[in-house]
């Protein structure tokens, strides 16, 4: 049996993705990239933005022509769209399941079902998103997570590791509350545990993953823990050499101690991924983010007090709903404050059931949401051109991924010593030639040069 499975949006649909594939996998599927040759077709969705529904909508529609045309597939949609959607995706007839994020453990039995001949669809999604899950249902997630680790599908070396799912903060334009629940933090003991198998299997990086991961909180035996005690056990265990943690909610009663760990512990990465999503303070609070400008502006520069290389990468929605060119102007303005490594700017899409889309007009039309969305990324981009010159010269050592995905690059005449691309600490992408057996490993890289998104270099003597 050969299972497809195409990944849509956030890197918590990726790791759900990469645990399904192992899971699929460990019963004797084999994954294939060929949609053609699939016996079993999965699609882990995003609701966050209309473009990400829409692909996967595209996708379907390449399903519906597959089975029309005679082949025998069993098609699944699972992730956040399942959640959201849930029966009217059954009324497709290409679609045969529908599971939730909350479900994922359950979704090879729902399938192998499908595969056997049940008829009609199979749907489990949760009944009640906002009631917090079920002791048994939080166990059965976490067997999950721990039985499909380790998760090496992606990076050799390099995992990441759910440390709380779901969120509370209700931001105006935001569907995640909406499907993937409240926010549940895992038992440092089982965060722990999983990190643990990770490094005997010879994992070396390991990123903690939650949508607002600042936001970890566990009390167990009249213990709380927090981000940054478990920013501590984890650089405990043998065999981790690099721990970083995303995404970031700008909260203005947690920085000190995070960020003290973030400059006391060795191992953990400096690298901050804070979305700030707006500079006018007037959009701020129709988004329900719940600082200022300001506020924001003086979190990061305390964490720049206490790191001051630190790596801040941020978040941005141009066009939100009355957001007018001075508002723009001021997302502007925060941007050339921060001088971020790097962002990432997306167009407002209102997203059905949030109460932006309830209460505002989506006013700002679609050529001025994509001007200002090029306008902030070619300031970003600016700023990264001038600010990545102060690494030409340094020695960086980054993890190395493999192969660079730019096969022309990797002709015969460097057969021998291939393009690698790999990542430093600070999250910079860096592309220099060398021996593939580097791949997960950590290699010193000479930059001689930069881009806005790129750092280039060589090996440093001695590791070719």
């Amino acid at each position: 049996m050969k299972l497809y499975i195409v990944s849509f949006g956030c890197q918590m649909n990726k790791l759900d993705t990469s645990l399904v594939e192992a899971e699929f996998t460990k019963s004797g599927f084999e994954l294939t990239e060929d949609q053609t040759e699939a016996d079993v077709i999965l699609m882990n969705t995003c609701s966050v933005r209309e473009h990400a529904e829409q692909r996967v909508l595209s996708r379907l529609g390449y399903a519906k022509h597959l089975k029309r045309s005679g082949r025998k597939v069993v098609v699944g949609v699972i992730g956040c769209m399942a959640q959201r959607l849930g029966n009217s995706l059954l009324e497709r007839e290409e679609v045969d399941v529908v599971c939730g994020p909350g479900q994922i453990p359950e979704l090879k039995k729902m399938v192998i079902e499908k595969l056997e001949g049940s008829k009609g669809g199979v749907i489990n999604v949760s009944p009640q998103i906002r009631k917090s899950p079920s002791v048994k249902n939080s166990a059965m997630l976490d067997e999950f997570e721990l039985e499909n680790s380790p998760n090496l599908t992606e990076h050799k070396n390099k995992a990441f590791v759910r440390v709380m799912r779901g969120c509370n903060n209700f931001c105006s334009y935001c569907i995640v509350p909406f499907v993937r629940g409240p926010e549940v933090s895992r038992s440092p003991d089982k965060i722990l545990n999983q990190i643990r198998r990770l490094a005997e299997s010879g994992v070396k990086q390991v990123t903690l993953l939650g949508q607002t991961v600042n936001s970890y909180r566990h009390t167990e035996n009249g213990n709380e823990y927090r981000l940054h005690n478990l920013l501590e056990k984890t650089a405990e265990i043998d065999g981790i050499e690099w721990i970083s943690f995303v995404t970031n909610y700008p909260y203005m009663d947690y920085t000190t101690p995070l960020f003290k760990a973030v400059a006391e512990i060795d191992k953990v990465c400096p690298y901050l991924h804070l979305p700030a999503q707006s500079g006018s303070e007037k959009v701020l609070k129709a988004m329900n983010r719940k600082y200022t400008p300001q506020d924001y502006i003086r979190l990061i520069d305390e964490a720049r007090e206490h790191v001051p290389e630190i790596a801040v990468a941020g978040d941005f929605i141009v066009g939100f709903p009355g957001e007018s060119e001075e508002d723009f102007r001021e997302t502007e303005k925060l941007v050339e404050r921060i001088r971020y490594k790097n962002i990432f700017a997306f167009k407002y899409s209102p997203r059905p059931g949030t109460s932006t889309e309830k209460r505002l007009e989506d006013n700002v039309p679609d050529k001025i949401k994509r001007e200002r969305n090029i306008k902030l990324l070619a300031l970003q981009e600016s700023i990264s051109s001038e600010d990545n010159k102060k690494f030409e010269g340094r020695k960086m050592r980054v993890f190395v991924e493999g192969r660079s995905s730019k096969g022309h690059l990797n002709n015969a005449d460097n057969e021998k010593s291939p393009q690698l691309i790999g990542r430093t600490a600070g999250d910079y992408i860096v592309v220099f030639n060398g021996q593939e057996e580097l791949t997960g490993k950590f290699a010193d890289i000479i930059i001689e040069k930069t881009s806005a998104l790129t750092l280039f270099g060589k090996v440093s003597d001695g590791q070719e």
